[in-house]
């Protein structure tokens, strides 16, 4: 327990000028050390929890909370379990779909694709494949009118575009056990774009009798669902399988995009280790400025034992004096981590506009503006890191301080 006395002094070595310029200097540059790696450890993990957010929403964007399918792989009847999956508590949105994988040819070019057979009056309650439009309407994929909206990047690498024709052709198992290919053309009705390769560069979107007709299901593969809380969708997905019936499996969102989310989660790890060490750095700035102050203030400790402070007391002069420090450039950086994390935006404007480029070009990039979402965790995480490593740097200088010899200090003066 530090006592008002022990604070006092410990303010007033703080402040003091008498033990000479180079120490003042590094106590300030030990604070401000402090404040940047704080703050930029917010800022970044504000921008990297951005990041995630938009991967998330894009990958949600045409891929639904959870998908179901029978374990032995037979169809199922999609539209009527997905009435019955609607009357579940937490089920937003169900709707039917099959996939196919299949070979898009346009003139001279071909590319591999997902051919997916999706409801278009069930389809918007599990995705926001309108909003990602941009040509077409999904209610002109009628049953039996051979319609496809492509995604972007499919459809520049085909070359095509709405009113064109492409031919598909997907491998089918005939009733003699051989595998054929089955052949249709199907006229391109719109094209979308998500933002993501893996739906821009490989899907393609049919009506559902469309491709059940062509592929070798014979029906609806599988029920895509949607929840009201998207976290919750591991154990919604798993209760809704259960409740549906026996013989249903059942992959959410965090099973199939693992492989998004654990990259982010190693990238953001890493660099909290690598920030972490500007506060470590700025720390053992912290030591050395207090190991040089209890060398210049030998003689000021040596009186105060003479009369009668405790080595205790000597301890919780050069801790407080040091927790001053780090804590104030704790606190500080996390104001500035916090102010730059709400307007990261407005300072990557500032940026360009003020170095005449772009950080994200428009052109490149499906994400233009630098996204920002903050964690009350992460700040709490970070500052109370800060607090404890710019403590625990006053250990070793209080400790020291504790063993000056009163007689020795005084000896020769």
């Amino acid at each position: 327990m530090i006592r008002p006395l022990e604070l006092f002094l410990a303010l007033r070595y703080a402040r003091a000028r008498q033990a000479g310029y180079f120490v003042s200097f590094n106590t300030w540059l030990s604070l401000i050390g402090v404040a940047i790696g704080v703050g930029v450890l917010i800022t970044i993990l504000s921008v990297m929890n951005g990041f995630e957010g938009q991967l998330r929403d894009r990958l949600l964007s045409l891929s639904a909370h959870a998908v179901l399918t029978r374990a032995d792989g037979a169809a199922l009847d999609g539209t009527g379990l997905a009435h019955r999956a609607l009357a579940l508590p937490g089920v937003v949105g169900a709707a039917p779909f099959v996939d196919e994988q299949a070979l898009l040819t346009h003139d001279t070019q071909q590319n591999a694709a997902t051919l997916r057979g999706i409801d278009p009056t069930l389809e918007t309650s599990v995705s926001s494949i309108e909003g990602a439009l941009l040509s077409g309407h999904l209610a002109e994929l009628v049953p039996g009118s051979y319609r496809v909206i492509l995604g972007r990047e499919l459809a520049f690498h085909l070359g095509v575009t709405v009113g064109d024709e492409v031919t598909v052709m997907v491998p089918a198992g005939e009733a003699d056990g051989e595998l054929r290919p089955r052949i249709q053309v199907f006229t391109v009705a719109g094209i979308f774009e998500v933002g993501l390769e893996d739906n821009d560069g490989e899907l393609a979107l049919a009506a559902l009798s469309d491709v059940s007709a062509l592929g070798s299901s014979g029906g609806a593969m599988g029920l895509r669902l949607k929840f009201d809380a998207v976290f919750e969708a591991p154990a919604r997905a798993a209760a809704a399988a259960q409740a549906l019936g026996p013989g249903l499996r059942t992959r959410d969102w965090t099973v199939e995009n693992a492989g998004y989310f654990r990259a982010i989660r190693i990238e953001k790890t890493m660099m909290t280790l690598i920030l972490s060490l500007v506060i470590a750095v700025a720390a053992f700035n912290i030591v050395a400025t207090l190991v040089m102050v209890v060398r210049a203030k030998r003689n000021d400790i040596a009186i105060l034992r003479t009369l009668g402070l405790e080595p205790a007391g000597v301890v919780a002069v050069f801790v407080a004096q040091g927790a001053l420090i780090g804590w104030l450039g704790t606190l500080a950086g996390a104001v500035i981590g916090l102010l730059l994390a709400f307007n990261v935006s407005a300072v990557a404007r500032f940026i360009q506009w003020l170095f005449h480029f772009e950080i994200f070009a428009s052109d490149v990039y499906y994400i233009t503006l630098i996204p920002s979402h903050v964690e009350r965790a992460d700040v709490l995480l970070v500052t109370a890191a800060g607090l404890l490593l710019t403590l625990l740097a006053t250990v070793y200088p209080a400790l020291s301080a504790a063993r000056v010899e009163p007689a020795d200090a005084l000896r020769y003066e």
